[in-house]
């Protein structure tokens, strides 16, 4: 059995110790603002999102993360798709993410509908792909 919800502030510490690219003061930003979902399978922590909004008005997903033994189950996209349908609640009608070109992610996304809008070489490293998707 899954379960998608917001992160709370008893979820920090699970987080924070899974988690190596977030500060703790962001991550109390990020929960405080609902802005934090997390999976549970059958009780357990099995993986994250978390969003901020690009130009302060279109969501931009900057972690999906699930452990290993949860991930090519479906888990994620579950999770993509709950997210996806919480920002239409909030009235917002595109939702944007990105992946390196390096990483299988890019596959996953483009699966869900997103489309390719660019990339760039952020701080000389790999190719960033930026992706988009009208919801």
């Amino acid at each position: 059995m899954t379960e998608i919800k917001y992160a709370t502030t008893a979820d920090k510490e699970m987080l924070l110790s899974k988690d190596s690219h977030i500060k703790e003061n962001i991550l109390i930003d990020t929960i405080n603002n609902k802005r934090e979902i997390i999976m549970l399978v059958d009780g357990c922590f099995a993986g994250w999102l978390r969003y901020n909004l690009f130009w302060d008005e279109i969501p931009f997903m900057n972690m999906l993360y699930f452990l290993e033994e949860y991930r090519g189950k479906g888990y994620g996209t579950q999770i993509v798709r709950f997210w996806e349908n919480e920002m239409e609640k909030l009235g917002y009608d595109k939702v944007m993410t990105s992946s390196q070109a390096n990483e299988f992610a890019q596959h996953f996304y483009r699966k869900l509908g997103y489309q390719d809008a660019g990339s760039f070489f952020p701080f000389c490293n790999d190719l960033e792909i930026i992706f988009t998707k009208e919801l």
